[in-house]
């Protein structure tokens, strides 16, 4: 078990890529603290976990809050004696982002509130128990329109993933000599109900399907095995570095004739 003995916080994880995330971490030995706003589904989620001899428990948290983050974390201390991986995956592709000048103040703000204020608390709020419990891994979830931008305007989202990016490598050089690592996880579109919603156009799926080199949408089980390796040990060398899971994009970005 590549995660046994080890206490895992995943923010946005009752749904999606996150919920996706804590069932696999279960089953690789961590306990797991799902954190999310929303509490739909959560229950059954928690009783599959546990059903599959797993451990997990539940903390209600708006990541953009500060007084919630910090109890998300203080939970997680309490509930399971510590801390040793800090995954920060809650975040939000709201429909009205779109490019600089359209995009509204308010959409702005609440984008970099979730996807950016959101990881920055989580890290805050999470550094020190991860240092109180010998160190361990961060996972911050960028995209890889952090490394070049979208074909689709999306400025918010761009942007705060952006920052995510660079804020990981900061953080990453900060505590490197204090046992902890620093990594973001970029992925590219991933098969999930956000994604279907947004692309439930056809001509509009087609136009994300045609950058992709690979041929298809990711799938959430995909980002969760990445996520896994870069909690477990096996990534001990490997800090402030961006891991890309995008079907080859970022590799070949082309335009559709």
């Amino acid at each position: 078990m590549r995660l046994k003995g080890k206490v895992a916080l995943i923010t946005g994880a009752a749904g999606g890529m996150g919920l996706t995330a804590a069932k696999l971490f279960a089953a690789e030995g961590a306990k797991v603290v799902i954190a999310d706003v929303s509490e739909r589904g959560v229950e059954r989620a928690l009783q599959e976990i546990r059903s599959a001899g797993g451990d997990a428990a539940f903390s209600r948290a708006d990541v953009s809050k500060a007084a919630e983050v910090e109890a998300m974390v203080r939970f997680a201390v309490e509930r399971f004696g510590g801390l040793h991986v800090l995954y920060n995956n809650a975040g939000i592709f709201h429909a009205d982002d779109g490019g600089t000048v359209e995009t509204t103040e308010a959409i702005w703000d609440r984008v970099i509130d979730i996807n950016l204020k959101g990881v920055w608390l989580g890290c805050k709020y999470g550094i020190p128990a991860l240092i109180q419990s010998g160190g361990g891994s961060i996972i911050n979830v960028a995209s890889f329109v952090a490394l070049m931008g979208a074909a689709t305007p999306q400025i918010a989202y761009t942007a705060s993933k952006g920052g995510v990016l660079s804020m990981t490598r900061e953080i990453a050089i900060e505590y490197a000599r204090r046992g902890i690592r620093a990594n973001a996880l970029c992925p590219g579109p991933i098969e999930t109900p956000l994604l279907a919603d947004l692309l439930s156009d056809p001509q509009r799926r087609a136009r994300r399907l045609v950058h992709i080199p690979i041929g298809r949408f990711g799938q959430a089980e995909e980002i969760a095995r990445a996520a896994l390796w870069l909690a477990s040990d096996e990534s001990s060398l490997m800090t402030g570095s961006a891991l890309v899971v995008d079907g080859g994009i970022t590799a070949a970005y082309v335009t559709p004739e």
